[in-house]
């Protein structure tokens, strides 16, 4: 009998120690889930110029390099929770509360494309002034905005960025090229020609002869500054930014000097579709607070309904 017992408890043992031992052989490290995910997150920071070095060092911290439970049965990568936005399907567990909710996505992919959705909300703006490849001052800026409540939260950033050299991967950007391409349907439809990082694209003139350019996929406020020697701040007054969201959609107007008070070709315009006065101040090269005088209304935001007429001097 105290054999049969031995033999037992051998079993169990030797049982349990395969189990551990598998575990860890199916463990990810940090190395393997950059090579996996890295594409990903150069994707991210092409459509929403979020650097791919803080996108890694997040989704390795907060899902332990993949190999957390959130990770695996909800393929969640950045810890991110319900919140009253969610509707989709949810997984519990217990974080700074017991049991919370915690959103599911149907691949990873859709986890790192909602990270970067909530890095666009109005409390991360100051973000979107630091160089994509400032890394440090993204990790710090982060912590400031409250993403995490861990006061080393920056200090961990910035370590794993560091210890597996992810900030190579901010570069990549900076050395793709542009090319030329036409705006479709643009009542300007200029023709862009733009090069390398270092090379200046070709200006165009407004209708209200207004130097301009037109926005390209990964564009910013930030990029255009450094690339035509203009000041931040003189941009953003240029295109009335009030909002200081350094971000960008392919094909918006971008003036490189200061808008007029008025047209010069007509004294009034038809909407063709329903459009804010900003948007109707950037596309006819009319100083916004002017518009706003003009037409009295309080708001920029104001939204003009289709074949509604709005003054422009």
């Amino acid at each position: 009998m105290k054999l049969i017992r031995k033999a037992m408890k051998r079993y169990v043992v030797l049982m349990v120690s395969c189990s551990l031992a598998s575990s860890l052989v199916a463990r990810t490290t940090p190395q393997e889930y950059v090579a996996k995910w890295k594409d990903a997150a150069i994707e991210q920071m092409r459509s929403h110029r979020i650097p791919a070095s803080i996108t890694l060092a997040q989704a390795i911290l907060e899902s332990g390099s993949g190999n957390s439970l959130l990770a695996k049965e909800a393929n969640n990568h950045f810890g991110i929770k319900c919140h009253n936005t969610w509707d989709g399907p949810t997984f519990h567990k217990d974080d700074d509360r017991k049991n919370e909710c915690f959103r599911v996505y149907d691949r990873v992919e859709a986890s790192y494309e909602d990270h970067s959705q909530i890095l666009k909300k109005s409390r991360y703006d100051e973000l979107y002034t630091y160089d994509i490849t400032d890394y440090k001052s993204w990790a710090k800026g982060l912590m400031k905005a409250g993403y995490a409540t861990s006061r080393t939260y920056a200090v961990k950033l910035i370590d794993i960025i560091e210890r597996y050299e992810l900030n190579q991967y901010d570069k990549v950007q900076e050395k793709e090229l542009y090319v030329t391409r036409k705006v479709e349907q643009d009542p300007l439809s200029p023709v862009v020609t733009v090069g390398q990082k270092g090379t200046k694209r070709q200006a165009m003139m407004h209708r209200n002869k207004i130097k301009y350019i037109v926005a390209e996929r990964g564009d910013t406020y930030y990029r255009i500054s450094k690339e035509f020697g203009i000041a931040l701040w003189q941009l953003y007054k240029y295109n009335d930014f009030g909002d200081r969201k350094d971000y960008l959609r392919p094909g918006d107007i971008i003036y490189l000097e200061p808008k007029k008070r008025n047209a010069k070709d007509t004294g009034h315009i038809d909407t063709e579709e329903r459009m804010s006065l900003r948007e109707i101040a950037q596309k006819e090269g009319v100083r916004l607070k002017r518009l706003m005088r003009m037409n009295r209304v309080n708001s920029p935001n104001h939204m003009f309904e289709k074949g509604q007429r709005v003054s422009l001097k």
